[in-house]
């Protein structure tokens, strides 16, 4: 999985280059949204890792796919993509394209999975305090896993806070081992 981000880190690098230059940000970062939402699709992974469909036709359906959303630099980025072999990396190109965009816009994306749902008013809070403890502003993505037992793991950039129960568990075990 890393191997994909440090190959997919140039692309996303000169893409939202470009459209900082161009003030196209918000209208990058759909797109890549929605060619990473159709390219990882079941029935569009087995067409692009067929060896019997060659590029001008892989080409020729993606842009009928994408006619409406794709326009310009980003059709063109399209065809760079399907020339190079690297339709793998649309998802993690538009996963780096919003942590710059993010950056840049000074606020950072924020995943926490918790065991139960927030509260609206929880939830809130939380935000809040994630904000003073990471002296950023915060776009939070809330997900429920189960498999946590109890309490929250955040996940902001490259930073992880584990307080649920599950990650306790695991650190009392290696540390009895």
């Amino acid at each position: 999985m890393s191997e994909l981000v440090t190959m997919a880190r140039p692309y996303a690098a000169a893409v939202f280059k470009r459209a900082k230059e161009t003030g196209s940000a918000g209208q990058w970062s759909d797109a890549l949204a929605f060619m990473s939402g159709v390219l990882v699709s079941e029935e569009i992974s087995k067409i692009i890792g067929n060896p019997k469909v060659g590029k001008p036709q892989l080409l020729s359906l993606l842009q009928e796919i994408f006619q409406d959303t794709l326009a310009g630099e980003m059709d063109n980025f399209l065809k760079l993509l399907v020339a190079n072999n690297r339709l793998s990396l649309v998802p993690s190109i538009a996963k780096l394209f919003e942590a710059y965009k993010a950056e840049e816009e000074g606020y950072i994306e924020v995943d926490v999975y918790t065991a139960y749902g927030f509260s609206e008013e929880t939830q809130q809070a939380f935000a809040e305090k994630l904000e003073k403890a990471l002296s950023k502003k915060i776009h939070m993505n809330v997900s429920q896993d189960p498999s946590l037992i109890g309490g929250v793991l955040v996940r902001a950039g490259d930073r992880v806070i584990d307080g649920s129960i599950r990650g306790q568990l695991q650190h009392m075990q290696k540390s009895l081992q």
